[in-house]
Formats: C-alpha cells, sequence, structure tokens
C-alpha cells in the first residue's frame, strides 16, 4: 500500500498571518528594549545579592541615544545618573523602601525638587543663534503689551506673607513670545534670583504671589552665572526648586492630608 503523504499547502492569506505574527514578536521585543532606558540595569539593594551585579533581563539594556542638536554636543548628552549617597536614606529596611531626604531637599534637588543634568550651555533661537531666553533689557523689540500687567517694579510676597523683593525685570523667550521668568531682586541677600513665571500671580494691585516657597527659600534659591543668560541645566535647576517647594517649603506640605 502506498504511503500517505501530508502537503502544507501555503496561501496569501496565511503567509500574511504568519508575517503579522512574526511583526508583533519583533515589536513587542522592541517595546520591551526601548522601555528599560530609564531605571536600567537594575542594581540590587539586598546586601546578600551575589557581588550586586546588574540585573538586564532579556532583552538587554538598548545603546545610549545620541541627539544631534545644533548647539550641543552629543557626548554631553550621555551622562550618568546623579549620585545621591549621603543625601537620603530609606524609609524602611526593605528593597524599594522610599527614600527620605536627609538634608534641605529642595537644595539637594531630591524628590519633587529632582532636577536633570541638562547641558549647561543656554538654549539658542533658531535663525540667528542667541541665547533665546534673556530679560528685557537685552531683548530689543520685546516690550509688555498695554493692556497687561506690568509687575516691575511691584513687591514679590512669598508663602509666608513676607514681602521677599521687588520685581527688577521679565525674562523673554525670543521664539516663543512669552515671559518665562521674573527676574526678583531678594530682600536682605544682594542677590537676584528668577522666578518661573508660571508659578507667580499678579493680582490687580499688581503685587506678585509665589505660593511655593517662603521668603527666605526665595533668597537661596539657585541662581545663575550670566546675567543676561540662562543654561539649560540652570534653568532646570530653577523649575525643580520652585516646583518642589509645593511639597517642601514647609514640613505641612510632605505630610498626609488625615
Amino acid at each position: 500500500m502506498p504511503g500517505a503523504h501530508q502537503f502544507v499547502q501555503m496561501d496569501l492569506a496565511a503567509g500574511l498571518l504568519y508575517a503579522f505574527f512574526a511583526f508583533f514578536f519583533v515589536l513587542c521585543l522592541w517595546l520591551h528594549r526601548e522601555g528599560k532606558r530609564e531605571g536600567y540595569p537594575l542594581i540590587s539593594d539586598r546586601p546578600s545579592h551575589p557581588l550586586r551585579v546588574p540585573i538586564e533581563g532579556f532583552p538587554g539594556v538598548p545603546r545610549p541615544k545620541v541627539f544631534k542638536l545644533k548647539h550641543v554636543d552629543p557626548h554631553l548628552l550621555n551622562r550618568r545618573e546623579r549620585d545621591l549617597t549621603g543625601l537620603v536614606v530609606p524609609a524602611d529596611g526593605y528593597p524599594g523602601a522610599p527614600l527620605i531626604p536627609t538634608g534641605d531637599a529642595m537644595q539637594d534637588g531630591i524628590g519633587p525638587a529632582a532636577y536633570a543634568e541638562r547641558a549647561d550651555v543656554p538654549d539658542l533661537t533658531f535663525d540667528d543663534e542667541l541665547p533665546k531666553i534673556v530679560p528685557l533689557r537685552a531683548a530689543p523689540g520685546f516690550t509688555i503689551g498695554e493692556t497687561d500687567p506690568d509687575p516691575r517694579g511691584k513687591p514679590v510676597v512669598t508663602l509666608d506673607g513676607r514681602i521677599a523683593g521687588v520685581v527688577v525685570d521679565l525674562w523673554v523667550d525670543r521664539s516663543e513670545m512669552i515671559l518665562r521668568y521674573l527676574e526678583v531682586e531678594a530682600a536682605g541677600a544682594a542677590r537676584r534670583v528668577l522666578v518661573p513665571m508660571f508659578l507667580a500671580t499678579i493680582n490687580s494691585a499688581g503685587t506678585v504671589r509665589v505660593i511655593s516657597v517662603t521668603a527666605a527659600q526665595l533668597a537661596m534659591a539657585p541662581g545663575i552665572a550670566q546675567p543676561e543668560q540662562v543654561t539649560l541645566l540652570e534653568e532646570d535647576k530653577v523649575a525643580a526648586y520652585f516646583g518642589g517647594g509645593h511639597f517642601y517649603a514647609t514640613p505641612e506640605r510632605s505630610e498626609a492630608l488625615v
């Protein structure tokens, strides 16, 4: 009796189905690999872990990306994460316990006040490659609209109800045509600091309210190296400091509501 033969027939529909399965499998692996760009390789915080070997899993950590920006050295973008040794301690002894700041979290850049290690160069305009964010005194042709309040010369009142300083200038984004920062001369500190415009309110009388920090904290805000330009790193530090004040400015803000 002749042997029976089985034949596998492949038509276009079956081929497309298998191709879709293969594509979807590769896509899942690629997405899982791309998801390891932040927080990997994992380092076990268990003292008994053998040699504390970095854990990557499968697939492994992808190669670092290099963003070729117009005015920033690509090598500056592949930095290591900030070393927080001595700045935080675990809240408990179990792995993955929350980290508690040991000092001034706003000054140390911890938790909600954390900042990214961006390039320490100013952002530039696209056409003429000039610093993008500058004070109005260094931006010819830019003025405050006639119907808009002008806070220059007005007092700045902080969370504790004290007058923390006076607005001396406004910083404008020459590409986006909006105000980015208030330049405040801190009372009794003999220094000027930048306050994010979107964290300040101006009432009808012209008084500026900044409720994210106290007067003392405003005077200790991160400064800038150049009087008429701000770098990407300085911007991140300023934004993180005042944003973190909504959690760290007073002990009550970081406590539970009930």
